[in-house]
């Protein structure tokens, strides 16, 4: 599980870690293999990724990864939503969907307290967490996760005095939607609609604060409406192209380009419904479709071409979005092996200082930006 990786860190741009811990159960302290083999031994199938998990604490070290933006995610629906054949069920107040996001939260408060991460709400803890992770004594496998705070979807946000609230418990990035329809915006699977009064409200106040705008799962409404009122820094955690991939949830070339007159960055997710035309959930095996980690660098070659250099792209992998080895690029095994892309990409005729860029240097120009 070590890493050969020639820089000081990776950033993953996308997790959803209290997700997975706390509503998904997983020790995340412990690595995949042990809870894969728990969830196998228990007999759980509640979700398609039970015994097929990639992500862990001991897994983003042994890949080094030292750094990643992750998510709260808790969501408000008065009754449960269904769209086509899946269902979207939410708590049934906003007030609600902030308890549970505090959930979320503690855990990641818990996570501190056991050294195994820390959050990086300022410069200044940027810039030390850097030192550290540069600094080969004492061992990476031993150094804690930064972490960076985003909500993916924002219907927990109960009023705009919330979202100072947010601030300052070190929420520095926010995608206003998520799936289905939102109190600020609607969302993927939600043609047709696009921001709320609500979200129009929230955009303007987020103008006061250091805070990104997350573009992902914008839909395609919406994604022009929020740029014509946040002014501050915007990023795409986790998309891909549509150019490559068909479909609603990927960017089109005028999205990626306003994104890059914004001096954004698109983190590549490794979600293989994103990196093939056409995937079926829980039907399609990766490895016969042949989808494999390289696949990603498509979507790369492209935004880079559009930009006239590598310093838009990174990773923002999503790879515990609730989903796992069955919707994973078939020569990976976890996230741990996110290291392998150094290879690929100079394979793919990219230079040692555009790996850097796209490993962790893209990310870490955003980061001190909105930090600053």
């Amino acid at each position: 599980m070590s890493s050969k990786s020639k820089f000081p860190f990776i950033i993953d741009g996308h997790l959803d870690l209290a997700t997975n811990a706390m509503y998904m159960n997983r020790d995340l302290t412990k690595s995949v293999g042990v809870i894969r083999k728990k969830e196998k031994d228990l007999g759980w199938t509640d979700f398609q990724d039970r015994g097929k998990g990639t992500v862990a604490l001991p897994e983003l070290r042994g890949g080094n990864i030292g750094l990643v933006i992750t998510t709260i995610i808790s969501r408000f629906s008065e009754v449960g939503d269904s769209l086509d054949t899946m269902a979207l069920p939410g708590w049934h107040s906003p007030q609600q969907a902030y308890a549970h996001a505090q959930c979320q939260l503690a855990w990641y408060r818990e996570m501190e307290e056991l050294g195994e991460m820390i959050q990086i709400g300022s410069l200044k803890d940027l810039n030390e967490h850097l030192d550290l992770w540069r600094n080969e004594n004492p061992d990476k496998t031993k150094k804690p996760i930064g972490y960076l705070l985003a909500l993916e979807g924002a219907d927990s946000i109960v009023n705009l005095d919330y979202l100072y609230r947010y601030h300052e418990q070190g929420l520095r990035s926010i995608g206003i939607s998520h799936f289905g329809p939102g109190r600020y915006a609607a969302g993927t699977h939600s043609n047709g609609s696009g921001l709320t009064s609500l979200g129009k409200e929230l955009l303007k106040e987020m103008n006061t604060l250091d805070l990104m705008l997350d573009l992902t799962h914008q839909t395609d409404q919406g994604f022009y409406e929020a740029l014509d009122i946040f002014q501050g820094q915007v990023i795409a955690s986790h998309q891909n192209c549509r150019v490559l991939v068909p479909g609603e949830r990927q960017f089109t070339d005028d999205q990626i380009k306003c994104v890059l007159e914004r001096d954004g960055v698109i983190g590549g997710s490794l979600d293989t419904w994103m990196l093939h035309p056409n995937f079926r959930m829980n039907v399609d095996n990766p490895k016969q479709l042949g989808i494999a980690m390289e696949r990603l660098v498509d979507h790369f070659d492209h935004i880079c071409q559009m930009a006239g250099d590598c310093t838009h792209i990174g990773f923002g992998t999503d790879l515990d979005g609730l989903f796992g080895l069955e919707q994973t690029p078939y020569d990976m095994d976890s996230i741990a092996d996110l290291h392998k892309f150094e290879d690929i990409l100079s394979k793919r005729g990219y230079t040692e200082i555009d790996i850097e860029h796209i490993m962790y240097k893209n990310w870490l120009r955003i980061l001190n930006t909105i930090l600053k």
